[in-house]
């Protein structure tokens, strides 16, 4: 289990929801054991109503350089997206900084109806997952219709860049110096990615204007319910990008029917290299991370590689 879980007593829990929620009785509390970064827990209350709670690592061990005031970032994310009518996202019920309960931020949310897309894949027939990536993709041009000032993480309002191309730039030189610190086997050489990324530049600098992206909106992140997309979570990666950055768009998970959802089902010359760029951002990112959080085994690594070595391969074909 990663490192990063910030796993609370049963006693210090109860304490957290009480101040949270004064009036109600717990019954139990459930660890939510899908999510890969923070401790998650679904409490149940005497009267029958239920709520998440999601607790912050207690500091920056096992996190990668870009994953920086991820709470923040989810909590601004979320509030943000409650303002709209396009996306579901859990309402928060209580955010706490002040550490006197718990030794890291922490907050309550309200507890989407369903299961996660991942949990119930094999419950669902080819038709209703057809039509659940459709719903996926008209989210994911509904969140892209928000738009943010600078390109930048969500929770960084002092650090951010005037160019999409800076910003990924920086997002991926990260990503490559951690991967050099825990000497994780890239296979290709950092300052030749570099130097790509560098000849690649104006195809980043058509994108003028950046859009809120959730980037990590794996199967895992999205609920569904009744067999239809009832909401999304895990924003703590939200960031002012381009929507192709985001989960869906990659190699191994873009659906035909997500693209027909999106609006888009092809690509100009300069798109598709952006969508290769964040291929090999979210690989590298996955090749890592494990390092950092101190997994039990390399087989996210052994997955992930061949991925990467793919939309590298392609990157450089005709270079």
């Amino acid at each position: 289990m990663a490192i990063t879980k910030n796993y609370q007593t049963e006693e210090r829990l109860k304490q957290m929801a009480l101040t949270a929620y004064p009036k109600l009785q717990v019954d139990s509390i459930t660890e939510l054991t899908e999510g890969m970064c923070n401790a998650a827990y679904l409490f149940t209350f005497h009267d029958g109503s239920k709520s998440v709670l999601k607790i912050a690592a207690e500091n920056r061990q096992g996190r990668m350089t870009n994953e920086r005031n991820l709470m923040e970032t989810e909590v601004k994310a979320m509030r943000l997206l409650e303002q709209t009518d396009s996306v579901r996202v859990a309402k928060i019920h209580y955010y706490d900084t002040s550490h006197m309960l718990c030794d890291a931020d922490y907050f309550f949310m309200e507890a989407l109806p369903g299961k996660s897309l991942y949990s119930m894949r094999e419950e669902l027939t080819e038709e209703e997952k057809n039509r659940i990536h459709y719903e996926i993709g008209l989210a994911e041009h509904a969140i892209s219709e928000i738009r943010g000032e600078k390109f930048g993480l969500l929770g960084e309002q002092e650090h951010t860049h005037e160019t999409l191309y800076a910003f990924v730039y920086e997002l991926i030189g990260n990503v490559l110096s951690d991967a050099d610190k825990k000497q994780v086997v890239i296979g290709v050489d950092a300052e030749k990615i570099l130097t790509q990324l560098c000849q690649d530049k104006a195809a980043f600098d058509e994108v003028k204007k950046p859009a809120l992206v959730h980037w990590d909106m794996w199967e895992g992140n999205l609920f569904i319910y009744e067999k239809h997309l009832a909401g999304i979570i895990d924003w703590e990666r939200a960031m002012w990008g381009e929507a192709f950055m985001d989960d869906r768009f990659r190699r191994h998970t873009r659906h035909p029917e997500f693209l027909r959802g999106y609006g888009q089902t092809s690509f100009s010359q300069n798109e598709m290299r952006r969508i290769l760029w964040y291929d090999v951002l979210l690989y590298l990112t996955m090749m890592t991370e494990g390092a950092y959080r101190e997994y039990e085994d390399d087989s996210q690594y052994q997955w992930i590689k061949p991925l990467f070595e793919a939309s590298w391969n392609e990157l450089t074909l005709n270079c």
